[in-house]
């Protein structure tokens, strides 16, 4: 049984950088590469097996033809999506439904809970993430009067911190920050705010009375993190685990082994170098162990992140 390395299905947009292709290598089409979904399935982007005998596939075609890879699991799609992104510039403040509203206003689609890894940012940088109107009506008046400042939550960032957004929360990637971003395997977004940036020379479509229906109040901020557990020299961190989805936080500076009893383990790597069962491995690769793997030695100097269901 082999392990599925990916290629990603890279994106170009105007708030996009160059830091992709920089850091990792990653194959671009300008320099405004905002995003590389390094594991994905979805109808917007897939990625594709990069070696091996499913070497050229795309894993919506493994998810469809192979289901046996991913422990035969129900589900019309691959449940998450794996993203690096690199904001050269803000990104719009905006909201995802969760899964009842998407699915009976967006054809059937799943809703967005997502979280955030800050693999790198510029000092002084920082994030939006959530707001501050106590109630829907006083939300409406704050989006309805463009009084954004006082509306949106800014807070600092520093390389290593995490975020969990749960969908109907309010929040905006900002300018000088690189991530990794797990999520739900949906792109359903409702843009609330675009600073009056024009694309084409129009302005992009705003979603203001489905953000105003979705958007959580009062906000409330979850903090997910654990303690980290230190063995061997090695740091094991849970990030977050909910019903969707289990992100962990791991710094190998010898070796370890992570069993893998779930119906797939995705890894990312996001620095240093080593081996993965024997195989050289460098920042920017990303695989999936799939369903029977049961486990998986890592040894280097390195820092990666897991994502798996349970």
């Amino acid at each position: 049984m082999d392990l599925l390395f990916m290629e990603p299905y890279c994106k170009e947009v105007l708030w996009g950088g160059t830091k992709l292709h920089e850091k990792y290598g990653y194959k671009t089409d300008g320099d405004h590469t905002g995003e590389a979904w390094v594991v994905a399935a979805n109808a917007h982007g897939v990625s594709t097996v990069k070696d091996g005998p499913y070497k050229g596939k795309t894993l919506t075609e493994l998810w469809e033809n192979h289901r046996e890879l991913f422990g035969n699991i129900e589900g019309d799609v691959f449940p998450l999506l794996i993203k690096l992104i690199d904001a050269r510039d803000n990104l719009s403040i905006q909201v995802h439904p969760d899964d009842e509203y998407a699915r009976a206003h967006e054809n059937g689609s799943k809703g967005k809970t997502e979280c955030w890894y800050i693999v790198d940012c510029d000092e002084g940088a920082d994030i939006v993430i959530g707001h501050n109107a106590a109630s829907k009506e006083e939300l409406t008046k704050m989006i309805t009067d463009g009084k954004w400042d006082d509306l949106i939550t800014v807070l600092p960032i520093h390389k290593g911190d995490f975020f969990f957004i749960p969908s109907g929360t309010v929040h905006a990637i900002r300018k000088g920050t690189l991530i990794l971003e797990t999520q739900q395997n949906s792109d359903v977004t409702y843009r609330l705010y675009d600073y009056g940036r024009l694309q084409n020379g129009k302005p992009r479509e705003l979603h203001i009375s489905q953000s105003i229906d979705v958007i959580r109040c009062p906000q409330k901020n979850i903090n997910t993190v654990k303690e980290p557990v230190i063995s061997n020299g090695n740091i094991e961190q849970e990030l977050v685990s909910c019903d969707l989805f289990t992100v962990t936080k791991y710094k190998v500076n010898n070796n370890i082994t992570i069993n893998n009893p779930y119906p797939f383990l995705i890894v990312d790597i996001l620095e240093g170098e080593g081996k993965v069962d024997g195989v050289p491995v460098k920042p920017g690769d990303n695989f999936i162990a799939p369903y029977g793997y049961d486990s998986i030695n890592l040894e280097g100097d390195m820092l990666f992140i897991t994502s798996h269901i349970d």
